[in-house]
């Protein structure tokens, strides 16, 4: 069994775009659920309000033997500035990444 979900969200004034997908396939009595999203925001700066940021990585992995369970989490966050028609643009985005393994009990394997 494979699940899959997809979402396209921009804004009206094509400013803000979020991209998310969610897929949840079982295998060898593993359930896997991966998670991914994608979100931007744009927004015209002028050169005085320019300012250094730095980039932002975050990871986190959690084991619990005892439900029979894994999660990894990845998260990024930056920005970039893009010059477009003689105009500055500052681009910031975020990125995320979710992936839960779990057990899938015996009885539920006779179903699936």
């Amino acid at each position: 069994m494979r699940d899959l979900v997809f979402r396209n969200l921009t804004s009206e004034n094509r400013k803000r775009k979020i991209l998310s997908s969610a897929e949840i396939f079982d295998k060898a009595g593993i359930r896997t659920t991966v998670r991914r999203h994608f979100i931007y925001i744009v927004k015209e700066v002028t050169e005085e309000t320019i300012q250094r940021q730095s980039p932002e990585l975050s990871i986190v992995k959690q084991r619990n033997t005892k439900q029979k369970a894994e999660k990894f989490f990845c998260r990024l966050k930056g920005s970039v500035y893009a010059i477009s028609n003689g105009r500055l643009y500052l681009v910031t985005f975020m990125h995320s990444l979710k992936i839960m393994l779990q057990s899938i009990p015996e009885q539920m394997m006779k179903y699936t």
